[in-house]
């Protein structure tokens, strides 16, 4: 059983506790907004209903998600922890130093960083954070100044050309890797000089003489290691060598296996934290959380990155950071290494059960939490598969695979996650007929026309009956594993 499982024979106090405490909080906000209430319940009934595939999305607890709807949030705590620009931060300082204690201690580092309010957010600050101990420092101390408002118009001007230079060599999108890791659109892009590493094209893995290559050439000041959508682990002893040898600063973006390596089922070469200079992830995904990120580095990268407020983020979300502690004290418990051997099992299951019926998977398979199938052998794109199994209570989300020639947009793949209902509770039969529903929507679905009868990308048929009976079948999985068991908002 995971957290949120209880055993339904008895009686949980904690979920009785838990349904009183949501009731009341409920009538509240129905005596201001009555709408705000019917879709809170209706996002409840959705989320017990489907099957969620969505590798980015998971289940926090009630007590993280209790811990959100606080009076912390009424606080402004600009600064860091004994160094705020507001007064009475006090209680702020408790709850950033508890949730920075449990980072640190969850992922073996000696510096975490909580304040972040989203992944992107966290990969922000670190860009800055490295631009300012790479470049603004040593051009500081080349110029005479303290800081940058010690400089002449002309060393800013100078120090601004400078940080234009910069490189960022990252890992492409439609290989598995991130719109933050340099994608032209995102900030990131505009931020820096920026390549992309693909990966091998005849089995989607990561050529690390590839990277090694690419990095000789391009020399960046940043090596960003780390995906979205990539199925198998990364070797960042490697990643590190590579850094090492053409003066780079190794990243490492963990916000999807982040519960993996909490749990210990990433260690050794498969841990980014100990070789990586900066680490960032997102405290939900793998990591069960609240929706948030984490800055975790090197020493040298420390105070640097403890000015990610005011450099980069706005005032710290104290309720967000309260519930990111909560959320770590539990990813502490021996439990959570339990669950999160039970994701890498699950996916792996996933994958088979997927194979063994015929799909074709990016890479062949999975040893991570991410499956990613191509849908192409169907003659469907992904927004068409996602959209008709969607339709059959089964929620995914369309992914782009390599050198794919729909683009990033309709795509040609369907990216499926196990950590949310590995929450659940299910197991490898489970995710083995879950896999057999997948291929049950995927073969009866064909492509549809526009209106102008040309074919589209986007319309589908699905065949009669497919959905009910899909949903017919993950309503029997449902139910042997409801999510918050006992919980009673109604």
């Amino acid at each position: 059983m995971t957290d949120l499982q209880t055993d339904r024979s008895r009686s949980d106090p904690l979920m009785d506790t838990a349904s009183a405490a949501y009731r009341a909080a409920l009538e509240v906000i129905g005596t201001v907004e009555p709408r705000i209430v019917d879709a809170i319940r209706a996002e409840l009934a959705d989320q017990r209903g489907s099957l969620k595939l969505i590798a980015s999305e998971n289940y926090a607890s009630p007590a993280v998600l209790l811990t959100m709807g606080t009076w912390l949030s009424d606080k402004y705590a600009e600064g860091t922890i004994g160094h705020r620009f507001y007064a009475g931060c006090q209680n702020v300082d408790t709850v950033e130093s508890v949730a920075a204690e449990h980072a640190r201690e969850l992922f073996g580092t000696e510096y975490a960083y909580v304040q972040p309010h989203s992944g992107i957010d966290a990969n922000l600050v670190a860009f800055w954070a490295i631009l300012s101990a790479r470049v603004e420092s040593p051009a500081l101390e080349r110029l005479g100044a303290k800081t940058v408002n010690d400089l002449s118009e002309a060393d800013w001007e100078e120090l601004r050309a400078e940080f234009g230079k910069q490189r960022m060599l990252g890992m492409s999108l439609d290989a598995g890797g991130h719109l933050t890791h340099g994608f032209r659109p995102n900030i990131s892009g505009k931020m820096f000089h920026q390549r992309s590493y693909g990966t091998d094209p005849e089995t989607g893995l990561l050529d690390y003489d590839r990277v090694a290559a690419a990095a000789r050439e391009f020399k960046p000041l940043i090596l960003i290691a780390g995906y979205s959508a990539y199925p198998r682990r990364i070797d960042f002893a490697r990643m590190r060598e590579i850094a090492d040898e053409v003066g780079a600063t190794l990243m490492v973006d963990m916000a999807h296996f982040a519960g993996l390596v909490a749990g210990k089922v990433f260690t050794g070469d498969e841990d980014p934290v100990p070789h990586a200079h900066v680490v960032t992830t997102t405290t939900h995904k793998s990591l069960r959380g609240p929706r948030g990120g984490l800055v975790l580095a090197k020493p040298e990268f420390a105070e640097a990155v403890d000015r990610g407020c005011p450099m980069v983020l706005g005032g710290p979300l104290s309720h967000i950071m309260a519930a990111k502690a909560v959320a770590l004290a539990e990813a502490r418990r021996p439990e959570f290494s339990t669950y999160a051997e039970s994701v890498a099992a699950n996916a792996k299951a996933l994958a088979e059960g997927l194979l063994r019926r015929g799909a074709r998977l990016v890479t062949g398979g999975t040893d991570n939490h991410i499956v990613l199938l191509d849908v192409s052998p169907f003659g469907l794109t992904g927004r068409q598969a996602e959209g008709a199994l969607l339709d059959s209570g089964v929620v995914t989300n369309r992914n782009s695979v390599p050198a794919d020639p729909n683009g990033a947009w309709y795509t040609s793949g369907i990216r499926l996650g196990s950590p949310a209902l590995t929450t659940r509770g299910f197991g490898a039969d489970d995710f083995d007929r879950v896999a057999e529903l997948i291929i049950g929507v995927v073969s009866q679905t064909q492509p549809g026309t526009a209106k102008s009868g040309k074919p589209s990308k986007a319309t589908y048929e699905l065949a009669d009956g497919v959905a009910d009976k899909t949903k017919a079948g993950a309503a029997e999985l449902l139910d042997a594993h409801p999510l918050y068991p006992g919980l009673d908002v109604s």
